[in-house]
């Protein structure tokens, strides 16, 4: 897959014009839409983690998966609904979009009662407080994030963002890795940070990204979400 190639370069480049490992940067393959062959490709190709937006979408490929479905890092990209919880917690290896105290809270509860291992966490940060879009307002990200570090079950593993509508990308990551060092103050675990996609990944990794949720450049234009 020539496209996998290009994309690792893509990012190898980056990580090497601001002098950092391009090994510290997780490749996240969103596959939502895609068929299963795809991710099932991906992971022969080696890229073990994969990002979906639904629920329902990866119970279908995890049945069509089978054994190899189990070999995959699962990541829950998209906004959750609180009562996908339960569902979500026994296979997803990382959720990128906690936004709020009561999806915190379900997942917690959840991964508590389903879960051996702490259930990873990202808390989504919304960059221009507009709440249609997802993610927590900047004024209310300190108690997010202590709330999810405080429960067991879950590992605060560290932020997300996608930058607003428009946005000059670059200062848009650069606030995110700000918000970044303000929750690792407070705990300094929560080192990751979730940012870039297809058009801006070199821009997330110049201001510290950790994992680059990429799709379109790997499997081209998708069909409208389906499921």
């Amino acid at each position: 897959m020539t496209a996998l190639g290009a994309v690792r370069a893509r990012i190898s480049n980056a990580c090497e014009s601001v002098g950092r490992d391009a090994a510290e940067v997780t490749l996240v393959a969103v596959t939502k839409t895609c068929p299963a062959a795809d991710v099932a490709t991906l992971a022969r190709l080696g890229v073990g983690d994969i990002g979906e937006s639904k629920d329902q979408e990866v119970r279908r490929k995890l049945d069509e998966l089978g054994e190899q479905a189990r070999t995959i890092r699962w990541h829950l990209v998209g906004r959750l609904q609180t009562n996908k919880a339960k569902s979500v917690v026994t296979y997803a290896s990382a959720v990128h979009s906690v936004d709020r105290l009561k999806l915190a809270r379900s997942l917690a509860d959840a991964a508590q009662e389903h879960r051996e291992t702490p259930l990873d966490v990202f808390v989504q940060i919304s960059l221009d407080d507009d709440p249609d879009r997802g993610g927590v307002a900047v004024g209310e990200l300190a108690a997010l994030a202590d709330a999810v570090a405080q429960r067991p079950s879950l590992r605060l593993r560290g932020v997300m963002a996608v930058p607003p509508m428009g946005a000059d990308v670059d200062a848009a990551f650069a606030r995110l890795a700000e918000l970044s060092q303000q929750v690792r103050a407070a705990h300094p675990g929560a080192d990751a940070v979730s940012a870039g996609m297809s058009d801006d990944l070199e821009a997330a990794v110049r201001h510290g990204s950790t994992h680059v949720r990429v799709g379109t450049a790997l499997l081209g234009r998708r069909s409208p979400d389906v499921g």
